[in-house]
Protein backbone atom coordinates (compact mmCIF):
# COMPACT_ATOMS: atom_id res chain seq x y z
CA UNK A 1 0.00 0.00 0.00
CA UNK A 2 1.83 3.09 -1.26
CA UNK A 3 -0.95 5.66 -1.70
CA UNK A 4 -2.41 7.64 1.18
CA UNK A 5 -5.11 5.60 2.92
CA UNK A 6 -8.07 7.86 3.64
CA UNK A 7 -9.53 7.91 7.13
CA UNK A 8 -13.16 8.09 8.23
CA UNK A 9 -13.27 9.00 11.92
CA UNK A 10 -15.87 7.80 14.41
CA UNK A 11 -15.53 10.77 16.77
CA UNK A 12 -13.97 14.21 17.14
CA UNK A 13 -14.66 17.40 19.10
CA UNK A 14 -13.69 19.96 16.45
CA UNK A 15 -17.08 21.71 16.61
CA UNK A 16 -16.69 22.33 20.34
CA UNK A 17 -13.23 23.80 19.74
CA UNK A 18 -14.59 26.11 17.03
CA UNK A 19 -17.60 27.13 19.15
CA UNK A 20 -15.38 28.08 22.11
CA UNK A 21 -13.14 30.32 20.01
CA UNK A 22 -13.62 34.03 19.37
CA UNK A 23 -12.71 34.00 15.67
CA UNK A 24 -15.11 33.00 12.87
CA UNK A 25 -15.35 29.22 12.64
CA UNK A 26 -14.71 29.13 8.90
CA UNK A 27 -11.49 31.09 9.35
CA UNK A 28 -10.26 28.84 12.16
CA UNK A 29 -11.11 25.64 10.30
CA UNK A 30 -9.13 26.81 7.27
CA UNK A 31 -6.07 27.78 9.32
CA UNK A 32 -3.10 25.37 9.61
CA UNK A 33 -3.37 25.36 13.42
CA UNK A 34 -4.27 25.14 16.27
CA UNK A 35 -6.58 22.18 16.57
CA UNK A 36 -6.22 18.50 15.83
CA UNK A 37 -8.56 18.80 12.83
CA UNK A 38 -8.19 21.69 10.41
CA UNK A 39 -8.50 21.62 6.62
CA UNK A 40 -4.71 21.72 6.02
CA UNK A 41 -4.04 19.02 8.64
CA UNK A 42 -6.86 16.86 7.30
CA UNK A 43 -5.48 17.03 3.77
CA UNK A 44 -1.95 16.29 4.97
CA UNK A 45 -3.02 13.13 6.82
CA UNK A 46 -5.75 11.78 4.57
CA UNK A 47 -8.62 12.64 6.92
CA UNK A 48 -11.68 12.33 4.69
CA UNK A 49 -14.46 12.90 7.20
CA UNK A 50 -16.24 11.47 10.20
CA UNK A 51 -18.65 12.00 13.06
CA UNK A 52 -18.34 15.58 14.33
CA UNK A 53 -19.64 15.75 17.89
CA UNK A 54 -21.58 18.54 19.55
CA UNK A 55 -20.97 18.65 23.29
CA UNK A 56 -22.43 20.79 26.09
CA UNK A 57 -19.53 21.88 28.26
CA UNK A 58 -19.97 22.42 31.99
CA UNK A 59 -17.82 25.54 32.23
CA UNK A 60 -17.61 25.26 36.02
CA UNK A 61 -16.42 21.65 35.96
CA UNK A 62 -14.20 21.18 32.93
CA UNK A 63 -12.35 17.87 32.85
CA UNK A 64 -8.83 18.19 34.26
CA UNK A 65 -6.61 15.73 32.38
CA UNK A 66 -4.09 15.84 35.23
CA UNK A 67 -6.27 13.28 37.03
CA UNK A 68 -4.88 10.69 34.61
CA UNK A 69 -1.26 11.26 35.63
CA UNK A 70 -1.31 9.10 38.74
CA UNK A 71 -3.45 5.93 38.48
CA UNK A 72 -5.50 4.55 40.05
CA UNK A 73 -8.12 7.27 39.76
CA UNK A 74 -11.87 7.56 40.25
CA UNK A 75 -13.58 10.82 39.34
CA UNK A 76 -17.10 11.28 40.67
CA UNK A 77 -19.78 11.85 38.07
CA UNK A 78 -20.70 15.52 37.70
CA UNK A 79 -24.34 16.47 38.21
CA UNK A 80 -26.86 16.71 35.39
CA UNK A 81 -26.46 19.75 33.19
CA UNK A 82 -29.21 22.35 32.91
CA UNK A 83 -31.20 21.73 29.75
CA UNK A 84 -31.52 25.38 28.72
CA UNK A 85 -27.80 25.98 29.06
CA UNK A 86 -27.05 22.81 27.12
CA UNK A 87 -29.50 23.78 24.38
CA UNK A 88 -27.78 27.11 23.73
CA UNK A 89 -24.38 25.42 23.40
CA UNK A 90 -25.59 22.60 21.17
CA UNK A 91 -27.63 24.86 18.92
CA UNK A 92 -24.57 27.08 18.51
CA UNK A 93 -22.43 24.13 17.46
CA UNK A 94 -25.13 22.88 15.05
CA UNK A 95 -25.15 26.27 13.39
CA UNK A 96 -21.35 26.14 13.05
CA UNK A 97 -21.66 22.77 11.31
CA UNK A 98 -24.11 24.32 8.87
CA UNK A 99 -21.82 27.32 8.36
CA UNK A 100 -18.94 25.01 7.43
CA UNK A 101 -21.24 23.19 5.04
CA UNK A 102 -22.45 26.39 3.36
CA UNK A 103 -18.86 27.58 3.03
CA UNK A 104 -17.95 24.39 1.19
CA UNK A 105 -15.49 23.31 3.90
CA UNK A 106 -17.45 20.15 4.76
CA UNK A 107 -20.28 18.18 3.22
CA UNK A 108 -22.91 17.75 5.94
CA UNK A 109 -24.31 14.33 5.05
CA UNK A 110 -27.81 13.30 6.05
CA UNK A 111 -28.13 9.92 4.31
CA UNK A 112 -25.87 6.98 3.69
CA UNK A 113 -26.05 7.52 -0.07
CA UNK A 114 -25.08 11.17 0.37
CA UNK A 115 -22.15 10.10 2.55
CA UNK A 116 -20.88 7.72 -0.14
CA UNK A 117 -21.14 10.47 -2.79
CA UNK A 118 -19.22 12.86 -0.56
CA UNK A 119 -16.58 10.22 0.15
CA UNK A 120 -16.14 9.42 -3.53
CA UNK A 121 -15.89 13.11 -4.39
CA UNK A 122 -13.00 13.41 -1.94
CA UNK A 123 -13.35 17.12 -1.19
CA UNK A 124 -14.69 18.66 0.97
CA UNK A 125 -14.52 16.30 3.94
CA UNK A 126 -17.70 14.43 4.85
CA UNK A 127 -19.46 15.26 8.13
CA UNK A 128 -21.96 13.20 10.12
CA UNK A 129 -23.41 15.40 12.86
CA UNK A 130 -23.39 13.74 16.29
CA UNK A 131 -24.67 14.72 19.75
CA UNK A 132 -22.47 13.60 22.66
CA UNK A 133 -24.75 13.67 25.68
CA UNK A 134 -28.45 14.42 25.19
CA UNK A 135 -28.84 17.03 27.95
CA UNK A 136 -30.39 19.50 25.50
CA UNK A 137 -33.31 17.18 24.66
CA UNK A 138 -36.40 17.22 26.87
CA UNK A 139 -38.16 14.30 28.57
CA UNK A 140 -40.75 14.14 25.77
CA UNK A 141 -37.91 14.42 23.22
CA UNK A 142 -38.44 18.14 22.75
CA UNK A 143 -35.67 19.58 20.60
CA UNK A 144 -34.89 16.37 18.73
CA UNK A 145 -36.89 17.39 15.67
CA UNK A 146 -35.11 20.76 15.47
CA UNK A 147 -31.68 19.15 15.68
CA UNK A 148 -32.66 16.47 13.16
CA UNK A 149 -33.65 19.20 10.72
CA UNK A 150 -30.24 20.83 11.29
CA UNK A 151 -28.59 17.58 10.21
CA UNK A 152 -28.24 15.51 13.40
CA UNK A 153 -27.98 11.80 12.57
CA UNK A 154 -26.23 10.27 15.60
CA UNK A 155 -26.85 10.54 19.36
CA UNK A 156 -24.93 9.40 22.39
CA UNK A 157 -27.52 9.62 25.20
CA UNK A 158 -24.77 10.32 27.75
CA UNK A 159 -21.29 11.64 28.24
CA UNK A 160 -19.65 10.69 31.56
CA UNK A 161 -22.43 12.25 33.63
CA UNK A 162 -26.09 11.36 34.17
CA UNK A 163 -28.93 12.58 31.98
CA UNK A 164 -32.66 11.97 32.11
CA UNK A 165 -32.02 9.16 29.61
CA UNK A 166 -29.19 7.12 31.14
CA UNK A 167 -26.05 7.17 33.28
CA UNK A 168 -22.51 7.67 32.09
CA UNK A 169 -19.46 5.88 33.43
CA UNK A 170 -16.96 7.81 35.56
CA UNK A 171 -13.36 8.20 34.49
CA UNK A 172 -12.22 5.31 36.67
CA UNK A 173 -9.14 3.09 36.43
CA UNK A 174 -9.05 0.21 36.94
CA UNK A 175 -12.73 -0.58 36.41
CA UNK A 176 -15.18 -1.89 33.89
CA UNK A 177 -18.35 -0.09 32.83
CA UNK A 178 -20.60 -1.81 35.36
CA UNK A 179 -20.88 1.37 37.40
CA UNK A 180 -24.56 2.21 37.58
CA UNK A 181 -28.10 1.87 36.21
CA UNK A 182 -29.09 1.64 32.57
CA UNK A 183 -31.63 3.38 30.36
CA UNK A 184 -34.54 5.18 31.97
CA UNK A 185 -38.01 5.00 30.43
CA UNK A 186 -37.21 8.25 28.64
CA UNK A 187 -33.95 6.71 27.47
CA UNK A 188 -35.73 3.73 25.95
CA UNK A 189 -38.14 6.12 24.22
CA UNK A 190 -35.16 8.08 22.84
CA UNK A 191 -33.53 4.91 21.48
CA UNK A 192 -36.80 3.84 19.85
CA UNK A 193 -37.24 7.25 18.27
CA UNK A 194 -33.68 7.17 16.95
CA UNK A 195 -34.40 3.76 15.43
CA UNK A 196 -37.59 5.10 13.83
CA UNK A 197 -35.57 7.93 12.27
CA UNK A 198 -32.72 5.57 11.25
CA UNK A 199 -30.27 7.43 13.49
CA UNK A 200 -27.15 6.00 15.12
CA UNK A 201 -27.22 5.43 18.90
CA UNK A 202 -23.71 5.71 20.38
CA UNK A 203 -23.02 3.81 23.61
CA UNK A 204 -19.62 5.35 24.31
CA UNK A 205 -19.54 6.72 27.89
CA UNK A 206 -22.63 4.65 28.80
CA UNK A 207 -22.77 2.17 31.67
CA UNK A 208 -22.62 -1.52 30.84
CA UNK A 209 -26.27 -1.87 31.88
CA UNK A 210 -27.29 0.94 29.54
CA UNK A 211 -25.24 -0.57 26.74
CA UNK A 212 -27.16 -3.85 26.88
CA UNK A 213 -30.46 -1.98 27.36
CA UNK A 214 -29.84 -0.38 23.96
CA UNK A 215 -29.45 -3.87 22.48
CA UNK A 216 -32.79 -4.88 24.05
CA UNK A 217 -34.43 -2.10 22.04
CA UNK A 218 -33.14 -3.69 18.84
CA UNK A 219 -30.60 -1.06 17.88
CA UNK A 220 -27.20 -2.06 16.48
CA UNK A 221 -24.63 -1.51 19.22
CA UNK A 222 -22.16 1.26 18.44
CA UNK A 223 -19.32 2.68 20.51
CA UNK A 224 -17.78 5.36 18.32
CA UNK A 225 -14.67 5.98 20.43
CA UNK A 226 -13.97 3.16 22.89
CA UNK A 227 -11.14 0.62 23.21
CA UNK A 228 -10.55 -2.91 24.52
CA UNK A 229 -10.86 -3.30 28.29
CA UNK A 230 -8.70 -6.44 28.09
CA UNK A 231 -5.76 -4.24 27.01
CA UNK A 232 -6.46 -1.13 29.11
CA UNK A 233 -8.87 -1.69 32.04
CA UNK A 234 -10.59 1.69 32.00
CA UNK A 235 -14.29 2.08 32.74
CA UNK A 236 -14.54 3.77 29.34
CA UNK A 237 -13.31 0.71 27.46
CA UNK A 238 -15.33 -2.28 26.24
CA UNK A 239 -15.31 -5.75 27.78
CA UNK A 240 -15.14 -8.86 25.61
CA UNK A 241 -18.90 -9.39 26.06
CA UNK A 242 -19.58 -5.85 24.85
CA UNK A 243 -17.29 -6.18 21.84
CA UNK A 244 -18.86 -9.52 20.92
CA UNK A 245 -22.33 -7.98 21.17
CA UNK A 246 -21.28 -5.18 18.82
CA UNK A 247 -20.39 -7.75 16.19
CA UNK A 248 -23.51 -9.83 16.80
CA UNK A 249 -25.83 -6.83 16.35
CA UNK A 250 -24.04 -5.56 13.23
CA UNK A 251 -22.66 -2.49 15.01
CA UNK A 252 -19.31 -0.73 15.16
CA UNK A 253 -16.51 0.01 17.63
CA UNK A 254 -14.12 2.88 16.91
CA UNK A 255 -10.57 2.86 18.28
CA UNK A 256 -10.02 5.88 20.56
CA UNK A 257 -6.57 7.50 20.18
CA UNK A 258 -6.66 9.05 23.67
CA UNK A 259 -3.56 7.99 25.57
CA UNK A 260 -5.48 7.20 28.76
CA UNK A 261 -7.63 4.65 26.89
CA UNK A 262 -4.73 3.14 24.93
CA UNK A 263 -2.13 2.66 27.63
CA UNK A 264 -2.41 -0.47 29.80
CA UNK A 265 -1.40 1.65 32.81
CA UNK A 266 -4.17 4.22 32.18
CA UNK A 267 -1.76 7.17 32.21
CA UNK A 268 -1.94 10.38 30.19
CA UNK A 269 1.74 10.09 29.16
CA UNK A 270 2.07 10.49 25.39
CA UNK A 271 5.40 8.65 25.14
CA UNK A 272 4.91 5.13 23.83
CA UNK A 273 1.11 5.31 23.83
CA UNK A 274 0.95 4.60 20.10
CA UNK A 275 2.73 1.29 20.70
CA UNK A 276 -0.50 -0.15 22.11
CA UNK A 277 -2.73 0.57 19.10
CA UNK A 278 -2.22 -2.82 17.46
CA UNK A 279 -2.95 -4.72 20.69
CA UNK A 280 -6.31 -2.93 20.92
CA UNK A 281 -7.14 -3.45 17.25
CA UNK A 282 -6.17 -7.12 17.40
CA UNK A 283 -8.44 -7.70 20.39
CA UNK A 284 -11.33 -5.65 19.02
CA UNK A 285 -11.16 -7.57 15.74
CA UNK A 286 -10.98 -10.91 17.57
CA UNK A 287 -14.08 -10.14 19.65
CA UNK A 288 -16.26 -8.04 17.30
CA UNK A 289 -15.05 -9.23 13.90
CA UNK A 290 -13.05 -7.38 11.27
CA UNK A 291 -16.20 -5.89 9.68
CA UNK A 292 -17.21 -4.13 12.90
CA UNK A 293 -14.09 -2.20 13.92
CA UNK A 294 -13.00 1.25 12.78
CA UNK A 295 -11.34 4.37 14.12
CA UNK A 296 -12.76 6.94 16.55
CA UNK A 297 -9.94 9.39 17.22
CA UNK A 298 -11.34 11.73 19.91
CA UNK A 299 -9.29 14.46 18.21
CA UNK A 300 -9.73 17.87 19.87
CA UNK A 301 -11.11 16.08 22.94
CA UNK A 302 -8.40 13.87 24.43
CA UNK A 303 -4.60 13.79 24.97
CA UNK A 304 -2.98 12.30 21.86
CA UNK A 305 -0.04 9.86 21.63
CA UNK A 306 3.42 10.93 20.66
CA UNK A 307 3.64 10.59 16.88
CA UNK A 308 -0.12 11.07 16.39
CA UNK A 309 -0.46 14.69 17.38
CA UNK A 310 -3.18 15.68 14.90
CA UNK A 311 -5.01 14.58 11.76
CA UNK A 312 -1.85 15.39 9.81
CA UNK A 313 -0.17 12.33 11.37
CA UNK A 314 -2.81 9.72 10.51
CA UNK A 315 -0.62 7.87 8.04
CA UNK A 316 1.69 6.98 10.95
CA UNK A 317 -1.20 4.90 12.26
CA UNK A 318 -1.62 3.26 8.88
CA UNK A 319 2.09 2.42 8.90
CA UNK A 320 1.66 0.72 12.29
CA UNK A 321 -1.00 -1.50 10.74
CA UNK A 322 1.25 -2.32 7.80
CA UNK A 323 4.18 -3.09 10.07
CA UNK A 324 1.93 -5.42 12.10
CA UNK A 325 1.20 -7.44 8.98
CA UNK A 326 -2.32 -6.18 8.31
CA UNK A 327 -3.22 -6.69 4.65
CA UNK A 328 -4.40 -3.90 2.36
CA UNK A 329 -8.03 -5.05 2.43
CA UNK A 330 -8.17 -5.10 6.24
CA UNK A 331 -6.53 -1.70 6.50
CA UNK A 332 -9.10 -0.20 4.13
CA UNK A 333 -11.90 -1.72 6.21
CA UNK A 334 -10.52 -0.35 9.47
CA UNK A 335 -9.66 3.07 8.09
CA UNK A 336 -12.96 3.85 6.39
CA UNK A 337 -14.92 1.13 4.63
CA UNK A 338 -16.50 -0.46 7.73
CA UNK A 339 -17.87 2.88 8.89
CA UNK A 340 -19.11 3.80 5.41
CA UNK A 341 -20.91 0.48 4.92
CA UNK A 342 -22.46 0.65 8.39
CA UNK A 343 -23.75 4.17 7.76
CA UNK A 344 -25.09 3.24 4.33
CA UNK A 345 -27.13 0.52 6.05
CA UNK A 346 -28.22 2.65 8.99
CA UNK A 347 -28.96 6.16 7.79
CA UNK A 348 -32.23 6.84 5.92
Amino acid sequence: MTETTRIFDGHNDALLRLWRADAPATDLFAAPEPGHITIPRAKAGGFGGGFFAMFALDRARGLDFAIFDDPPYDTPLPPELDRAAAWDMIQGQAHIANELDKAGQVWLCKTGAELRRAWNAGDPMAMILHLEGAECIGPDLEGLETLYNLGLRSIGPVWSRPTIFAHGVPFRYPSNGDTGPGLTDAGRALVRECAARNMVVDCSHMTMKGFFDVAEEGAPLVATHSNAHAVSPSARNLTDDQLSAIGETGGMAGLNFGTVFLRPDGRRDAAGALDHVIAHLDHMIEMAGEDHVGLGSDFDGAPMPEGLNSAADLQALVKRMLDAGYGDALIVKLCHENWLRFLERTLP
